[in-house]
C-alpha cells in the first residue's frame, strides 16, 4: 500500500539493495536445489558403489526431508530468537557440514547421516529465506522478491543435473562423492557473506528496535515517504504507540520471541487465523502431493521406463527437465506482481492436470510395448516437460510466496515454518514411496493418481485462495480478519 500511494499510477521501481539482499538469502535455496537435483543422479553410481537396494535408496532420498521436518519447527522460534539473518547463516552451516559427511561417504550410515544433517539445514533455509525476503519487499514487488528463493532452487536443481552429466564420466567411486561434496564450498562462502546483510527490518520493530529498523526501511524503500508509512504500518501491526518516536522500546507484556505463538495458531485461533492456518497449509500440503518430486527426483529411472536405456541421453533429458523448471519460474518471478497469484495458480495448476494425465497415458503404454514404441516415449518426455513448466510458472512458486505473506506479523515466522513442516512431510512421503508406489499400480498409474490430486487442489484454490497481489503485509492480516462472505465474494471477484 505505501508504495502504491508514494508512486501514484507509475509503477516503483524494484528497490536495488532489497533485490541484492534478497538474492544473497536466496543463495541458501541454490544449494538446496543442487542437493536435489545432484542426488538424482548419484542415486545410480550409489547403487552400484554401495550395493544398495530400492528400499535403502527411498530412504536415502526421503530422510533429508523427515530432517527438514524437524528444522523447519524449530526453525520459526530460533529466528524470532535469534533474527532472520542470524537462522540462515545457521541453516548454511548444517549444508556445510551435511556436504562434507556425504562427500567423504564411505558406507550407507555416514552417508544417511550426513542427508539428514544438510535435511537439517533445508528445514531452516525453506522457513526463513521466503520470510526475510518478504519482510524487506515492498508490496508492489514483493511477489518479485520472495518467489527468489525457489527460482534459486531451480537453479540449483539444474546445476545438479549438469553436475551428474559431466562427473559421471569420472571413476565411479570418486564422481558421486565429489557430486555431493562440493556443496560445502558455496555453503561455507554463503555463510560470511549474509552477515553482511541487514537484519529484517520488521524483526528489529518487533524487538523494539525502532531506529535501526527505520534506517533499514530506508535503505530497502524507494522514498523517505515510503519508508514512513511501512514504518508505521509495522508499528502498528506489532503493537507500538503511532506517536512513539523513542530510538528503543521495551517491549514489555508483548511477546517477540515467539512465546504462546502455538497457541494462537493451533490451540485458539481465531477465524482469521484458521483461514489462514487453512490456506497456506493447504498450499504446502498440494505442491507436493502433486508428484512433482517423483519427476525431480526419479527421471532417469521414469524416462527409462520410457524407453531411453543409456546414462548420458538418461542425463541429457533430465537437464531438460531442469531447463524447462528455471525457465518458467524465471518468467513466473515477473508475472506474479502483474497477473496476480490466483490467476497464475489456477491456469498452473489446470494445466498440471492435463500434463500429469498425459504423462500416465504415454508411460503407460510405452510400459505395456516394453519401451518400444517410440511416440509413447516422446508423448512421456513433451508431458513431463509441461507438467514441469505449468508447475514451475505458478504452484512451485506461489507456494513459497503466499505462506510468507499471509501470517500476521506476530505468527509469521512460527506459521510459515508449520507450512514448511507440511511441505517437507508431501515431499518425503513422496520421495520415499514412489518406487514402492510404481510397483504396486505401475509408473503410469502412480501419475494418474497425482492427475487426481491435482485436480482436487485446483478446487481448493479456486474456493479458497483470496488474491494478494498489491497488498501490504498488514493490509492481508486485513482481508483474512473479515467475514468468510467477504473473502468468497473477493474470490469470485479475481
Amino acid at each position: 500500500m505505501a508504495d502504491q500511494i508514494i508512486s501514484g499510477e507509475k509503477p516503483a521501481k524494484v528497490n536495488r539493495f532489497a533485490l541484492q539482499c534478497a538474492i544473497v538469502a536466496s543463495i541458501v535455496s541454490i544449494i538446496f536445489g543442487y542437493d536435489t537435483g545432484v542426488m538424482s543422479g548419484a542415486m545410480v553410481f550409489i547403487e552400484e558403489d554401495l550395493k544398495t537396494n530400492d528400499v535403502q535408496i527411498e530412504v536415502l532420498t526421503g530422510i533429508l526431508n523427515l530432517c527438514a521436518l524437524v528444522g523447519s519447527l524449530l526453525a520459526g522460534r530460533t529466528s524470532d530468537i535469534i533474527g532472520r539473518r542470524y537462522t540462515i547463516v545457521l541453516a548454511s552451516i548444517l549444508f556445510m557440514l551435511g556436504s562434507i559427511m556425504m562427500g567423504w561417504g564411505p558406507n550407507y550410515p555416514v552417508l544417511l547421516s550426513g542427508r539428514c544433517t544438510a535435511g537439517l539445514g533445508v528445514g531452516f533455509a525453506l522457513m526463513v529465506a521466503p520470510v526475510y525476503s518478504a519482510e524487506i519487499a515492498t508490496a508492489s514487488h514483493r511477489g518479485l522478491l520472495a518467489s527468489l528463493p525457489h527460482l534459486c532452487i531451480s537453479i540449483g536443481i539444474l546445476l545438479g543435473y549438469l553436475v551428474n552429466y559431466f562427473f559421471s564420466k569420472l571413476p565411479m567411486h570418486i564422481g558421486w562423492r565429489l557430486m555431493l561434496g562440493i556443496a560445502a564450498v558455496p555453503s561455507l562462502v554463503l555463510a560470511f557473506g549474509i552477515l553482511k546483510m541487514p537484519e529484517s527490518p520488521r524483526w528489529l520493530i518487533m524487538q523494539g528496535r525502532l531506529k535501526e529498523g527505520k534506517e533499514i526501511l530506508e535503505l530497502v524503500s524507494n522514498s523517505p515517504e515510503e519508508a514512513e508509512l511501512r514504518f508505521q504500518d509495522i508499528k502498528a501491526a506489532a503493537g507500538i504507540d503511532p506517536k512513539c518516536v523513542d530510538d528503543v522500546v521495551k517491549m514489555e507484556g508483548k511477546k517477540t520471541h515467539g512465546e504462546g505463538v502455538w497457541k494462537e495458531l493451533i490451540l485458539r485461533p481465531t477465524p482469521a487465523v484458521r483461514r489462514v492456518l487453512l490456506t497456506a497449509l493447504g498450499i504446502h500440503f498440494f505442491q507436493h502431493a502433486t508428484g512433482i518430486e517423483a519427476v525431480l527426483l526419479y527421471g532417469p529411472r521414469i524416462f527409462k521406463k520410457a524407453g531411453i536405456t543409456t546414462k548420458d541421453k538418461l542425463f541429457l533429458v533430465t537437464i531438460g527437465v531442469g531447463i524447462m523448471k528455471t525457465t518458467f519460474i524465471f518468467t513466473a518471478t515477473l508475472l506474479l506482481d502483474k497477473v496476480g497469484r490466483r490467476k497464475l495458480l489456477l491456469t498452473s495448476v489446470g494445466g498440471m492436470v492435463m500434463a500429469l494425465t498425459m504423462l500416465g497415458f504415454g508411460l503407460t503404454m510405452a510400459q505395456n510395448a516394453g519401451g518400444k514404441l517410440a511416440w509413447a516415449l516422446v508423448l512421456s518426455i513433451v508431458a513431463a516437460y509441461s507438467f514441469v513448466a505449468f508447475f514451475s510458472i505458478g504452484l512451485g512458486p506461489i507456494t513459497w510466496v503466499y505462506s510468507s505473506e499471509v501470517f500476521p506479523l506476530k505468527l509469521r515466522a512460527q506459521g510459515a515454518s508449520l507450512g514448511v513442516a507440511v511441505n517437507r512431510v508431501m515431499n518425503a512421503t513422496v520421495s520415499m514411496s514412489f518406487l514402492s508406489l510404481t510397483s504396486a499400480i505401475t509408473t503410469g498409474g502412480a501419475f494418474f493418481m497425482f492427475a487426481g490430486i491435482a485436480a482436487v487442489a485446483w478446487n481448493f484454490f479456486f474456493f479458497l485462495l483470496p488474491e494478494t497481489k498489491g497488498k501490504s503485509l498488514e493490509e492481508i492480516e486485513a482481508l483474512f480478519q473479515r467475514d468468510g462472505d467477504k473473502v468468497r465474494g473477493e474470490n469470485s471477484a479475481a
